[in-house]
């Protein structure tokens, strides 16, 4: 019984799809009666739908489908996936790229970033989301720097850190603000471009010492502690700025409250960790777990970050001191190999937004002005840094090296100079100009450290000799 229905039901069908070859063979009057009775409540239903397309007699043409499939495809693929599975595919071709080509692969990931940025084709539809991702790469990996310090180690590098540190970034802001004086900025414009300019990137400056196995060294102390002390002078720069926007009333009381959260999250981040990180990733240790531990470290990274940035101070300067907290646990090494791949592709994410920042058609319009500024940047921090380092008693060997790889500026910097305009402080031309100077002193880097590297082999005393005289002893 089933098979004759399903069997009616296809010859219902074919006859109601083939009335022009159905008239040679005498069934022309059954196909009118059956369009009478069913079709035109099926052509009522279709027309009810708007959306529906009518196919041609003898079926679809195979381009056309095939086109709105590719249509369709492309739409479904638009937005947050193109971005992820781009992003992807340029961190995971970016480095062999970059070796085969014996080049860093920072200049490669600045590259693809002024490539595919909005300066560029504009691949990328959602360049705020893709910035944040790239900031929480920078937390990740001063999370990994504290942990391979204690704070022993961090007590024993307090000269460098307030001594060395605090001078190279007070003589730089004064010197940078002297210059935008001269210029013709405002009071205001020279406090934000002297405390902007007078950062560096830790980003930058930490991957290559991590790169060239220099973190260790005399070279690498000194440029971290450096590093450590600009990140603690983002907070007052930052309090400051809004401020400076207006009759500059209330400075003493906003540096007052910056102050009391400074200390309010420094001692929370310490009692946390004295009191609750240690029982808690020994606890979660003890599940065996690689999920557990892996979201106890993702949760103990973003908890402490966002509170430090919820308080007004540094996000990396909670991530930094989280790290140090647990550099003094036994789990250093696991967590240290779990949280690398994180840091890894976030870390080039990061490198990947700075490119955004690159204007080429502001560079191409003003090449000797923006040529000007950042060789001007490049030198005045490099010989202030080189200086400030052999007065702390630094060889000049090293001095110099630690003047090169500081001499770019910032990514706090972009946040500084962003947070101006916002406040009129800047307008829109001159922030453009700045953030696509910063973005090529960071982009110069790579060069500078190996200038430095060159330099200081050359300049590194030649152990004497013991020589030997052949000739006739004197009598």
């Amino acid at each position: 019984m089933k098979t004759v229905f399903k069997s009616s039901l296809l010859l219902a069908a074919l006859l109601a799809g083939s009335e022009a070859r159905s008239a040679p063979f005498g069934i022309k009057n059954q196909v009118a009666s059956l369009k009478e009775n069913s079709l035109p409540n099926v052509a009522a239903d279709v027309n009810k739908h708007s959306s529906w397309e009518t196919v041609p007699r003898g079926g679809a043409d195979v381009v056309s489908i095939a086109s709105d499939a590719i249509s369709g495809l492309k739409k479904y693929m638009g937005g947050a996936k193109a971005d992820t599975l781009l992003l992807l595919l340029t961190t995971a071709l970016n480095t062999p790229i970059c070796q085969a080509l014996k080049t860093s692969p920072i200049l490669g990931f600045l590259a693809l970033g002024v490539l595919f940025g909005p300066n560029g084709y504009s691949l990328i539809s959602d360049v705020h989301k893709t910035e944040m991702m790239a900031d929480i790469g920078i937390v990740f990996f001063l999370f990994e720097m504290g942990i391979h310090l204690d704070f022993k180690t961090l007590m024993n590098m307090r000269k460098d850190v307030f001594g060395l540190g605090g001078s190279q970034f007070m003589v730089t802001a004064i010197a940078v603000a002297v210059v935008a004086k001269l210029c013709g900025l405002s009071t205001a414009a020279q406090v934000v471009l002297g405390g902007g300019l007078a950062l560096s990137s830790s980003a930058f400056v930490l991957q290559l010492l991590k790169d060239k196995n220099q973190l260790e060294t005399t070279f690498g102390k000194k440029s971290f502690g450096v590093l450590l002390l600009q990140d603690l002078a983002v907070v007052p720069l930052l309090v400051v700025t809004p401020i400076l926007a207006g009759s500059g009333s209330g400075l003493g009381e906003a540096l007052a409250s910056a102050g009391l959260k400074a200390a309010m999250a420094l001692s929370t981040i310490g009692i946390a960790g004295k009191f609750l990180l240690k029982p808690f990733f020994k606890a979660v240790a003890g599940t065996k777990s690689q999920e557990a531990f892996v979201g106890a470290i993702l949760f103990t990274v973003l908890g402490m970050s966002f509170l430090t940035e919820g308080l007004g101070l540094s996000n990396t300067l909670g991530a930094f001191l989280a790290g140090v907290l647990l550099s003094e646990t036994p789990h250093r090494h696991a967590i240290e190999k779990e949280i690398s791949v994180f840091r890894g592709i976030l870390v080039g994410l990061f490198f990947f937004t700075v490119g955004f920042e690159i204007d080429l058609q502001l560079i191409a319009n003003k090449a000797p002005l923006v040529a000007g500024i950042v060789a001007g940047i490049v030198a005045l921090k490099a010989v202030i840094a080189s200086g400030v380092a052999m007065a702390f008693g630094l060889d000049k060997s090293i001095a110099q090296q630690v003047g090169l790889i500081l001499a770019q500026g910032g990514e706090f910097a972009f946040v500084a100079f962003r947070l101006a305009r916002s406040h009129g402080i800047f307008d829109g031309e001159l922030t453009k100009l700045l953030l696509t100077c910063v973005s090529l002193t960071m982009g110069v880097t790579p060069f500078l450290e190996e200038l430095g590297t060159k330099m200081a082999a050359k300049m590194a005393p030649v152990p004497a000799k013991n020589t030997v005289s052949f000739g006739k002893k004197k009598r």
